[in-house]
């Protein structure tokens, strides 16, 4: 520690220089590569410290802190990087923040159901309770929004699918009778989306039958949404339909049938099912399944008998040190004794790393679907603070990794967050971001990297809506809106991108 301090005592600023020469860029690669497999005992972090260029050693010592402190508390020690663009609120946020549940009443829920802003709007919707059931305009107005369940697209300043799916599960408070006539038809609606949003009313309305068919849909969101709900509503009388979910692609599912299945009564049922997803999702080599794994692991440690020693002491062996460890106690409490052995893939540095962290500018234009309201953002990477999460998102962005994928999240006075393959926050890239904690702070137009705990990046870009300092202790910002923030303060549940594409750099 006496080493780190001495060498972080060597200064902090950081001024303009000439191009940085062969041997120093080759420096910075490896002073890049030891950071991202938090090496603290590379040569390169020494001397890189030691060079005569200060960006070179600024990275050097920003390596050794990030590497020697998960939090990186000691980010202050490093100075300031350029501050990120200043941007107002939008009007209608004002009056989406005024719509307190615990303050407003049916009248001002009612006037806020026709307002401007579909945001606000959908939020009234959202907060509206039984107390309002004999308020006939609010129900008339929720009863209106039913029609456009069918609806694929909107304009800018409109929605699709979204006004039914939010009024038919405050229907199921305000107005069961009219949820229950139209829970039938959004079963089957063809939109993903919409069932997910029947499956919650289905949760609110208790309508088990319901929810026992949306358990089986195709789509793992909907079925994730089903089986919460049927483990809070009949406990373990559905446990058939929850062992089923264990084989489900989807991690989401995976996970929801896992921890529904804790406290089960058909023991070898669920051991037996329970040790065969563990090795699957073992074969699927993806980090991001995580969750779903460690829940998986859960229902054995639960459920297995010293027969399943074998079996379990064969999942020692991973890729991901957290399940191999899990396994192997579970092993030894079985009576087998088994080594944790983990071999996690090996990390390559991303090629626009070194540049990127010398200073080069990349700019992307996020450009929504027609079909989403259109329109696009411009987002400037920040390779001066996060180059290695920076130069994987823009290799992803070559790949055409994001184009056609949707803002799965959407919570209009905090973050929208997207893409997922799965449409869900438990489907990420199969391989992990590390964190690069910095000191830009999550203000609004900030673009952050998802996680699900330190280190565990998952692709998913989340869009500061305002300013969210306290995210800095837990997540990298990597860039930032430089234009159309209007777009990305619009955006709704399900809106698609069209395309990420580079235009600078």
């Amino acid at each position: 520690m006496r080493t780190l301090i001495l060498l972080l005592a060597a200064g902090t600023a950081l001024s303009a220089q000439a191009p940085v020469s062969g041997a120093d860029s080759a420096l910075v690669s490896r002073i890049l590569r030891a950071e991202d497999r938090r090496d603290t005992t590379d040569r390169a972090l020494v001397d890189g410290v030691a060079s005569a260029d200060a960006r070179v050693a600024l990275l050097a010592r920003r390596a050794l802190v990030r590497i020697s402190d998960s939090r990186f508390t000691g980010r202050d020690s490093l100075g300031t990087l350029p501050a990120p663009p200043a941007y107002a609120d939008p009007a209608w946020r004002i009056r989406y923040r005024a719509l307190d549940p615990k303050k407003v009443d049916c009248a001002t829920l009612r006037l806020a159901l026709t307002d401007s802003s579909w945001h606000v709007r959908l939020r009234a919707a959202d907060i509206v309770t039984a107390s309002c059931s004999a308020d006939t305009v609010l129900v008339k107005t929720l009863r209106g929004w039913l029609a456009s369940s069918g609806r694929l697209s909107r304009t800018k300043d409109g929605a699709a699918w979204q006004p039914a799916a939010h009024a038919l599960v405050a229907l199921a408070r305000v107005s069961p009778g009219d949820a229950r006539n139209q829970v039938a038809s959004f079963i089957n609606n063809p939109s993903p989306w919409v069932r997910t949003y029947a499956a919650r009313a289905a949760a609110v309305l208790e309508d088990e039958r319901a929810l026992r068919f949306l358990a089986r849909n195709r789509n793992d969101n909907v079925k994730e949404a089903a089986i919460d709900a049927l483990a809070k509503l009949t406990g373990h009388k559905q446990d058939e339909l929850f062992l089923l979910a264990l084989g489900a692609p989807g991690y989401q599912a995976v996970r929801a049938g896992a921890l529904a299945l804790k406290g089960g009564t058909s023991r070898s049922d669920i051991r037996r099912t329970a040790i065969a997803a563990a090795h699957r999702l073992r074969r699927d080599s993806s980090e991001t399944s995580r969750d779903a794994r460690m829940e998986v692991m859960a229902r054995i440690a639960e459920f297995a008998d010293v027969s399943d020693a074998p079996r379990v002491a064969a999942l020692a062996a991973d890729f991901d040190c957290e399940v191999a460890r899990s396994a192997a106690a579970i092993a030894a409490k079985l009576g087998t004794p088994t080594e944790a052995r983990c071999t996690p893939f090996v990390r390559t540095l991303p090629a626009d790393a070194v540049r990127l962290a010398l200073g080069d500018e990349v700019r992307l234009r996020v450009v929504m679907a027609p079909a989403s309201g259109g329109g696009s953002f411009t987002v400037r990477l920040r390779g001066d603070v996060a180059p290695i999460i920076a130069a994987r998102v823009l290799a992803l962005v070559r790949s055409r990794y994001y184009d056609s994928l949707a803002w799965h999240r959407v919570e209009p006075d905090f973050v929208i967050q997207g893409p997922s393959r799965g449409d869900n926050e438990y489907v990420g890239h199969p391989r992990f971001l590390r964190d690069e904690l910095g000191t830009v702070p999550h203000v609004r137009g900030t673009v952050g990297m998802s996680t699900r705990g330190h280190d565990t990046g998952d692709a998913q870009w989340f869009v500061n809506l305002k300013d969210n300092l306290r995210l800095g202790r837990d997540y990298t910002v990597f860039g930032e809106i430089t234009d159309g923030i209007d777009v990305a303060d619009g955006v709704l549940e399900g809106d698609v991108i069209q395309r990420i594409e580079v235009i600078k750099g």
